[in-house]
Formats: structure tokens, sequence, C-alpha cells
């Protein structure tokens, strides 16, 4: 079992062991997340993200899948941050926002409380803003990470409704994105699954209600609107003349690594997914 993706080593804050440790922002700045070529979105995010990334949906375990911010073509590449960990874009998700903390719950309870990266580079540091005062109470400043975390993690629980309510009504399907570089090299996304837009419209009344009330309907359409980014990513050196995802029946999944404590450790409750880029067979 392995750590969440970006997460080397957390843990759990406490009052007493880091009332004296202080957080800076590290001079590698997003460099972490160089790594991958997707994250976790949740649906809140889908209007605004949906001008600077393709919004599309992994299948994970069973009937489970994820809605992902695809950030790159290959694997471990993500072509929204620099070699200096600087953002190549104007909305950064808030999967990426939320490093170094994290929500996760204990080994023997269910209440979630807030984890730090150990192994992140500014935390420790003897400058910065401090995490708890000399009572060893939250400072504003964690307090503050504290409302982001729980604001975060109720969106990821609607967001789950939102998925169930796809699954329901079926109008999720297998895609794969076929990707030529200029250089001629060719490769598929697999892995994938879209909104069908037909089956969408086919809806009854009552449902395209229900989903419009919800609020739900305008995630589906900035999914949508979403995959014409295929050809819009950065980089265009290496970018363009992506193509559009086409169907696939069926498109293999990307495997997701299981979140789970280590030992004395708490781990995240959430789950990471990694896209996976395919090179086609010779003809």
């Amino acid at each position: 079992m392995s750590n969440p993706l970006f997460y080397d080593n957390p843990i759990a804050l406490n009052s007493q062991t880091h009332r004296n440790l202080k957080i800076k922002p590290s001079d590698d700045g997003l460099k972490f997340s160089g790594k991958t070529n997707s994250v976790l979105l949740a649906g809140i995010e889908f209007p605004e993200a949906c001008k600077h990334f393709p919004i599309v949906f992994a299948k994970v375990a069973g009937p489970q899948v994820l809605p992902l911010a695809l950030l790159g073509f290959r694997d471990r590449e993500n072509l929204f941050v620099d070699a200096g960990g600087r953002w190549k874009g104007e909305y950064v998700p808030a999967y990426i926002r939320r490093y170094p903390f994290v929500l996760a719950k204990g080994d023997a309870e269910q209440k979630l409380t807030v984890c730090i990266d150990e192994s992140y580079p500014g935390f420790g540091a003897d400058e910065g803003q401090p995490l708890f005062n000399g009572k060893g109470e939250s400072t504003d400043y964690l307090k503050g990470v504290l409302t982001f975390l729980q604001d975060y993690q109720k969106q990821l629980e609607r967001t789950d409704l939102f998925l169930q309510t796809l699954r329901e009504l079926d109008l999720l399907v297998d895609v794969a994105a076929k990707v030529k570089l200029p250089g001629g090299e060719r490769f598929s996304i697999a892995g994938l699954m879209m909104v069908d837009e037909r089956k969408l419209n086919a809806l009854p009344e009552a449902q395209i209600l229900r989903l419009f009330r919800s609020g739900e309907l305008a995630w589906v359409y900035s999914h949508l609107l979403s995959i014409s980014n295929f050809n819009r990513m950065p980089g265009k050196a290496l970018t363009t003349n992506a193509a559009l995802p086409e169907k696939a029946s069926p498109a293999r999944t990307a495997a997701p690594d299981s979140v789970a404590p280590a030992p004395g450790r708490v781990a995240p409750a959430t789950s990471k997914t990694q896209v996976q880029a395919q090179k086609p067979g010779k003809k």
C-alpha cells in the first residue's frame, strides 16, 4: 500500500509535537506536481477547470469512476508546471493547492484530522507561518487551512453523488484519446470515460430537470466543453495536433493505487490514479 499522490510521509499534526514548528512556501513551488498527468477534480471546480484542462472520467475499482483534470499526455507528464515549479496557467486544481496538508482518518477512529507531509521542505522552518500558538491552540493560519480542507472534503462527497447519478442514468461511455505529436509520434490514452451527449439529450424531461435543479447539468456541460482542450494543451511544440477522444469499445482502464495507513501513521481517505498512455502497435 502506498501514500496518496504527492505525499511521501503524511503525519497527523499535533499541538504538542509541532507547537514550535512553522511552515513557509517551498522554493520549488508546485514542482511536486510535475510527475503526474492527472489529478482529481471536485464537481464544483468543473466550470473554471473546463477553461484550461480536459475533464475526463477514469474507472478505478468496480463501477467507481473518478473525475480528473488531464494535465499531460504521457505518463508522469504535467504540461502545466515548468522545471522551476511555476504553474503555466490561471487555475490550479484544489487537489494540488491543498498540498502539503490533507484531511485523513486515524487508525482507530472515523474523525478527520489535519495531516501534513513531513517531507515538505518548508515544514519545520525557522521562519514562516506558525501552526500553533504558545498555548497549543491552532493559529488563524491553521484554522484557514482547516476550513479549506473541510470545504474541499464536502465538495468531494457531493461529487460522489454526482457520479452516482451519471451511473444511474447510464450517461458514461468508454473513450480513448488518440494523440499525434508534431514529430510524428502517435499513442493513445486509454481508460477514459466521458458523458455521451446523445444519451443526455434523450433523457426524459424529469431527469433533465433533476440535473438542472441540482446544478449538476452545468457540471456535465462544463465537462463536455472541456474536451476541446485536448487541442489547446500548453507546451504547443509537443502537443499541437492532439486529436479529440474517440469512442473505444472497451478502453483499458488505468488501475489506481489504493490508499491505506502506513504503520503508525495516518493516510488521507482519498485514492489516486494515473491515466496511462499507450503507444499503438505497428500496423
